[in-house]
């Protein structure tokens, strides 16, 4: 049985599927990240143009902007029964047509998911913040008389959980992960332990978040948005003049498998999950510890994980989400790790093409790295002009740099402090 350096079944990726603001498929994102090309969109809810919010990662070809599923449309590749919509929120959709999808990549048949003891889902997701204020709504404004029968499980934070483990019919494992932009990394490396462990063979791992004004505007009031109306400066990693996150939404799926039984089927490992760690920074419910604290003890742990050096990183998808306060943390908690006088590891955000899809921000940046493994590149910071001081001795390379990164490090930070870093290793 293929293990890692520390005696444990290796765990690879297999397939990837992508609903992203950049892409909706492996050709599209790769072009995207290669040339630099956000997907951002103008926006403006509630048809009030005072609203501070003006740009947003928009997922394009889908229509799901409504509480009626009869009114959603989605690409016709994509099949979505009657009875699985009803439960649903409109970030399911994205969801559902990500996991479709990345079987496919993977070489799975369909229906291979279901059934199967050995097969888990591990999910990521906000809930719908729309359909539970519409649902609430209604039944106030019914003093409680009425109320959707389907209400429940299509708006509260499991809604990912509880319909896709029905739709797929899982058996093996169903869990969700709600620790705010950790979620995705979180339900990823939980992942990739029950399968290190034995005690399942095969992982779907989904995270998906909607755009809406009830999805994202709160986070203006935490003056956290970006409020540029320009989108192709309203999102900047490390950049002296950033100013808060732009939204984005869509859903990213990985299908991970013990080394042996992708094998044995004659799949393509796409990428090893070498290694994982979190930590906690202690520090504020928002904010990130000043001096990221948490997040270089949690890249310490993957690395050791991992069973690798710092040294030996090619490359950081930094967690970058382009506010003053979180990007100068990630910087210099990367200069406790990495030391500024030896070789150092490409880094770079690619929110400055997608924005910040929150819970699902973990895994799609992994489907990203892996992505940029296979196909030869590192992305780099297209909208950085003027580096933070804070930055000094990393290397942010402006544009995409033709080289193969084989060892890979993915940061991911939430709110309260949860800090989450992934090790990824090419094979082949």
């Amino acid at each position: 049985m293929p293990t890692d350096k520390k005696g444990r079944r290796r765990v690879v990726i297999s397939g990837a599927g992508f609903i992203t603001p950049i892409g909706n498929d492996w050709a599209g994102v790769a072009s995207s990240l290669r040339e630099g090309r956000h997907g951002f969109e103008r926006v403006e809810f509630f048809g009030n143009p005072n609203v501070p919010v003006k740009v947003a990662g928009t997922v394009k070809d889908f229509v799901v902007e409504s509480m009626n599923w009869r009114d959603w449309k989605w690409p016709a590749r994509y099949e979505i029964a009657r009875e699985t919509l009803r439960g649903l929120a409109p970030h399911g959709v994205y969801a559902i047509c990500a996991i479709d999808q990345a079987a496919e990549h993977a070489g799975l048949a369909r229906g291979a998911l279901a059934n199967d003891d050995a097969t888990g889902l591990y999910c990521a997701s906000a809930g719908s913040a729309m359909m539970l204020h519409g649902h609430l709504g209604q039944m106030d404004r019914t003093r409680g008389e009425r109320g959707n029968p389907m209400g429940v499980v299509s708006s509260i934070s499991g809604t990912l959980n509880f319909n896709l483990a029905a739709h797929y019919k899982i058996t093996g494992s169903v869990c969700g992960f709600v620790s705010a932009c950790a979620s995705g990394s979180h339900a990823l490396g939980y992942a990739c332990d029950d399968i290190r462990l034995g005690r399942l063979n095969r992982a779907v791992v989904v995270a998906g978040e909607e755009l809406n004004a009830e999805t994202l505007l709160p986070f203006a009031a935490m003056r956290a948005l970006s409020p540029q109306s320009d989108p192709n400066v309203a999102s900047r990693p490390f950049d002296t003049a950033r100013d808060g996150f732009v939204g984005a939404g869509g859903a990213v799926a990985l299908i991970l498998e013990d080394a042996e039984t992708a094998a044995a089927r004659g799949a393509r490992a796409l990428a090893e999950i070498a290694g994982w760690g979190q930590a906690a920074d202690g520090h504020s419910v928002a904010m990130s510890h000043p001096e990221g604290r948490g997040l270089a003890n949690a890249m310490k742990r993957a690395l050791s994980d991992a069973g690798a050096d710092a040294g030996e990183i090619d490359y950081i998808n930094a967690h970058g989400t382009s506010t003053p306060v979180g990007d100068r943390a990630e910087a210099l908690a990367i200069k406790t790790v990495f030391d500024t006088n030896k070789k150092q590891p490409r880094i770079s955000s690619t929110k400055a093409l997608t924005g910040h899809p929150l819970s699902l921000a973990g895994a799609m940046e992994t489907a990203f790295c892996v992505l940029a493994m296979n196909e030869g590149f590192i992305p780099g910071n297209p909208h950085l002009v003027n580096t933070d001081p804070v930055c000094e001795g990393l290397d942010l390379p402006r544009e995409t740099l033709n080289e193969r990164p084989r060892l890979v490090l993915n940061n991911s930070s939430g709110f309260g402090g949860s800090n989450v870093c992934h090790v990824l290793r090419a094979v082949g």
